[in-house]
């Protein structure tokens, strides 16, 4: 579909170029092309753990009198970036390219896009779009997405079956990707909300919030006054994914 390079640690190198390009779109004429924005992955973060490659579409929109042609798009991130070269238009307002990245060895290959820890974070969009007359605009930071770390979430609420009115210990453990050494590891320092959902509601709702160990290990006692389901809700970070453990059922007694 589309012709891939990596530029991983080399951004100096491709922002070089990207500056000359916008020099010379400085002085654009009236007819030439116009980008008007780009959509990574469906408006949704780019999410990566250790063990599958994660692939996403960019899709760059934009008009011209002759139609766009294709477009070169670019992205820059946190120590890195990657790119693609003549992805050729679908349509005459939109242009779509596929990136794959992953957090797991590929020997012998430099695609898929192999990513470390310094990479997570927020990342840019650049484009380069030729028209079919030839006339062609380059913008910078027509977009931006998340490149993130996956994160994964554990839960146990005991004793149970439990009396009315007992306190009950709930425990989990957030982990997440490590992109530099393929596993996942403890996150510490991280609130964390402990949520409960009655066993006759589909809501769950916020009980407290609890900041995960230098381990990422959860643990705190609350009273059990119903039947229902108790999980650890962690919303993210910059750099890391959301994640929610399954609830775990307790069986509350008279």
């Amino acid at each position: 579909m589309t012709s891939r390079g990596v530029v991983v640690g080399a951004v100096a190198a491709l922002l070089a170029g990207i500056g000359a390009s916008a020099d010379a779109a400085s002085d654009t004429a009236p007819s030439d092309p116009v980008v008007s924005g780009a959509t990574i992955n469906s408006g949704h973060d780019v999410i990566v753990g250790i063990t599958h490659n994660v692939v996403f579409p960019v899709t760059v929109t934009g008009s011209d009198d002759s139609g766009l042609s294709f477009a070169d798009v670019d992205l820059k991130g946190p120590h890195g970036g990657f790119y693609t070269t003549d992805a050729f238009c679908e349509t005459a307002t939109a242009c779509t390219t596929v990136f794959t990245v992953n957090a797991h060895p590929a020997p012998g290959s430099d695609d898929p896009v192999d990513l470390a820890n310094a990479n997570a974070g927020t990342w840019s969009v650049d484009a380069l779009v030729d028209a079919n007359d030839d006339d062609s605009v380059f913008v910078p930071g027509v977009g931006s997405f998340g490149l993130k770390r996956a994160a994964r979430l554990t839960v146990n609420a005991s004793p149970e079956p439990v009396a009315k009115g007992t306190r009950i210990t709930v425990t989990g453990k957030l982990v997440r990707a490590n992109w530099d050494t393929y596993r996942y590891a403890g996150y510490a320092g991280q609130a964390v909300k402990l949520q409960f959902r009655p066993k006759d509601s589909s809501t769950y709702t916020t009980v407290a919030t609890v900041n995960t160990s230098n381990t990422g290990t959860l643990r705190t006692t609350v009273k059990a006054v119903k039947d229902g389901y108790w999980r650890w809700n962690f919303t993210g970070t910059n750099t890391t994914g959301p994640a929610k453990a399954t609830g775990d059922y307790v069986d509350v007694r008279p």
